[in-house]
């Protein structure tokens, strides 16, 4: 808008934040209410049509009757003689593409909350019979607190519903992001803005676009003929079940996706959750003790852990075991020096006779020779009888001898 700054004398055009096919975007201060908002000034070439404006105003209507956190809002619609805008909050913050181009593959928890954001806004204008038509990220803003606001809605579906045979000179300007009934001149529906979400998952979640080409006819036709390549393949550490999702939303025909934005959310809230689970299981996993093969764990209380307590459990105390009692030398300490002790150790309380060994064996220094096993100690008191019996038998032959000149001499008579 060369020469002109301030529109209907209450919009004061501060700088331009950004252009697209069809509208130029300004930052402006609405001076009525003394805030900050973007302005949306429609090209020329757009304005020309009688059909188109009457179509552009109807839909922006439309939005601005929609109230969505994910939705910007719209605060006002209008014209300035041949200047047609609309008057939008202001969106501190950037665009879902210059993220990707900054960042590349978004991390998946990054990238999965802003995917649900989408389809809940999306959602919501498909509930209301309303199109989006352009989703791309160039469309998908996010403010500093991480949420999305989907803009632009319903000046692409206003020209597509009216301007059909000049779509290549304004629609083609974002042509990696059209379903394939878009790209054959067909009517977009819910479905089809679930097709370019899926474009957007693929580059979220890769860094890469599904489909390249030097002009626009090579877009088109990849959209309608190539096959849809895995986005696990190019970042296999995304969940085969969230490829397949990706897959499944950009497949040809709009009857095999998500007839619906939500539909596509719900199905992404349960892929977030079923990998938090996995993710809870694997660090629980880590955090278990091991187990020795063969042995039971001994059962423990929980205990709650004081805030900034470490995980590290001390090692049980090893069991005392019990003192064994004291045992007599053994034999192999070798004979005790007479009343002495050996190495500090007390003398046995019955010193072995020298006449045996510590094993038990007679000594053979003692015995002339015999090494027979030990013999009791009754066969010593044995041959001690043996010798008292003998004596006395002596004694009784000197008895019986000393008689026997008693009766010759006629002592004692015989009986």
């Amino acid at each position: 808008m060369p020469g002109e700054t301030l529109l209907n004398q209450r919009y004061e055009l501060v700088a331009q934040q950004g252009s697209g096919g069809m509208s130029v975007i300004y930052r402006a201060l609405d001076r009525m209410l003394g805030r900050m908002v973007a302005i949306k000034i429609l090209r020329p070439n757009l304005t020309k049509d009688p059909a188109f404006l009457e179509k552009f105003q109807q839909e922006a209507r439309s939005v601005a009757m929609m109230s969505h956190p994910n939705i910007v809002t719209v605060h006002d619609v209008g014209n300035d003689g041949a200047t047609y805008y609309i008057v939008m909050e202001m969106i501190e913050g950037d665009d879902l593409k210059k993220l990707i181009k900054t960042r590349g593959a978004l991390p998946f928890d990054k990238a999965i909350e802003l995917a649900i954001q989408i389809c809940a806004g999306l959602g919501f204008a498909h509930r209301s019979q309303l199109v989006h038509a352009d989703v791309k990220p160039q469309n998908i803003l996010i403010n500093r607190e991480g949420i999305v606001k989907i803009t632009d809605f319903g000046i692409a579906q206003a020209y597509t519903d009216t301007m059909p045979q000049t779509r290549s000179e304004v629609v083609w300007g974002s042509p990696h992001y059209f379903a394939p009934e878009q790209a054959r001149g067909e009517k977009p529906s819910p479905a089809s803005d679930v097709y370019s979400i899926g474009v957007v998952l693929f580059e979220m979640f890769t860094g890469r676009l599904p489909f390249v080409g030097p002009t626009q006819r090579d877009l088109a036709l990849a959209h309608i003929q190539t096959e849809v390549p895995r986005a696990i393949e190019l970042n296999p550490e995304l969940p085969i079940e969230l490829s397949n999702v990706i897959y499944k939303v950009m497949s040809k025909r709009p009857n095999d996706r998500y007839k619906h934005a939500d539909q596509l959310g719900h199905i992404l809230q349960q892929v977030r959750e079923r990998r938090r689970g996995s993710a809870q299981q694997t660090a629980a996993a880590r955090m278990a003790p091991p187990t020795v093969t063969g042995q039971q764990p001994a059962p423990r209380s929980p205990q709650p852990a004081a805030p900034g307590a470490s995980n590290y459990s001390a090692p049980a105390a090893p069991v005392p075991r019990r003192a064994a009692p004291p045992q007599a030398p053994s034999a192999s300490v070798g004979p005790l020096p007479e009343g002495g002790v050996a190495s500090g150790l007390p003398a046995a309380p019955n010193p072995p006779s020298p006449l045996f060994n510590p094993d038990g064996t007679i000594n053979v220094d003692a015995t002339g020779g015999y090494s027979g096993p030990f013999l009791p100690q009754r066969q010593a008191k044995g041959e001690g009888a043996d010798i008292v019996t003998i004596l006395l038998v002596i004694l009784a032959f000197l008895a019986v001898a000393g008689l026997v000149p008693l009766y010759l001499l006629g002592v004692f008579p015989l009986i």
